[in-house]
């Protein structure tokens, strides 16, 4: 037996010998208080809210008190009505299908322009201090609050705001185009002004880890640009285009302010719903609401790991 094998053998056994002393892999407990902080960060700030929330829900309230108590009338007043307004749409699913047509046209628009601005820097951008360059640009907005990004589309797109006024001045229209505020369309622009950049980031990620060798062997087998760009780059961007479409769909469903703002405390949605009940004190039916939306968040989020293996392609 050569040194470096019975070397090997006593290292195997020390090993072998720790654990059975002490039943775990030496290191272990070291690797436990390590993720200590992180699980203590984990449980105070995700979990314990998360279960806080759950046995709220369940509570029983009246105009006047809130009772600790395991009822789920909170749960069959968010639907209350709906089976009478049937074939039409009771208040709570109006609410859930306006939700989710911002979370699809925010979701489409960011995809869009996440899929080409990321495209851009990926192929055509060839040194890395250009890239990085273009990434500061792209993130400047998100050095001022999200509030004063958002009502900055205000006076823009305002009756008497730039956007009307040069559409007038060059004759495009003779009166203020009132839908391009307090509006579907305002809320939209306003979504994806905000995320926009959640969507860039995972598919320029993805983008630079395609070998290069596969679009010139795409090329040199006479494929075309769309056929590379349908066959080759969009299946191995595909990972960053989920995780993208993950942080869009989570943020836009829970946001309240944006819609509240840019659609003139006219527009309904999931979020502004729980806002409300909050300011009126209503937290059992609040909590609810607030379940509903995270199980139909994480039945969206699951349908869309199912159509790729992330831990495999990253």
């Amino acid at each position: 037996m050569s040194e470096a094998t019975a070397d090997g053998a006593r290292r195997f056994f020390r090993r072998a010998r720790a654990k059975s002393a002490t039943g775990a892999e030496p290191g272990a407990g070291k690797a436990l208080w390590q993720a200590a902080p992180m699980a203590l960060v984990f449980f105070v700030f995700f979990l314990l809210p998360l279960a806080v929330t759950i046995i709220v829900s369940f509570w029983e309230f009246t105009q006047y008190s809130i009772e600790p108590a395991l009822v789920f009338q909170n749960y069959t007043d968010v639907f209350s009505g709906c089976l009478e307004e049937l074939p039409g749409l009771c208040v709570t699913l109006a609410t859930y299908l306006s939700t989710l047509k911002f979370c699809f046209l925010v979701w489409l628009t960011t995809l869009l322009i996440g899929f080409t601005v990321a495209y851009f820097l990926a192929f055509h951008v060839r040194t890395l201090p250009v890239q990085v360059a273009f990434f500061l640009l792209c993130t400047i907005p998100f050095w001022t609050s999200i509030v004063i990004r958002m009502i900055s589309w205000i006076p823009l797109l305002g009756r008497n705001g730039l956007v009307n006024g040069f559409l007038i001045d060059i004759g495009v229209t003779d009166t203020p185009l009132e839908w391009l505020l307090y509006s579907d369309f305002a809320v939209v622009l306003a979504l994806t002004h905000l995320y926009a950049l959640f969507m860039v980031v995972p598919i320029f990620n993805s983008m630079m880890r395609i070998d290069r060798s596969l679009i010139e062997a795409a090329a040199d087998s006479g494929a075309t640009g769309v056929q590379t760009l349908t066959s080759v780059i969009i299946p191995l961007a595909k990972p960053g285009i989920i995780i993208g479409s993950i942080f869009v769909i989570t943020i836009v469903m829970g946001d309240f302010l944006t819609i509240g703002i840019m659609g003139g405390q006219q527009i309904a949605s999931v979020g502004k719903t729980i806002q409300t009940q909050i300011q009126y004190l209503q937290f059992p039916i609040a909590a609810a609401n607030a379940v509903l939306l995270l199980i139909a968040v994480t039945f969206a989020i699951s349908a869309l790991l199912k159509m790729v293996d992330i831990r495999r392609e990253l």
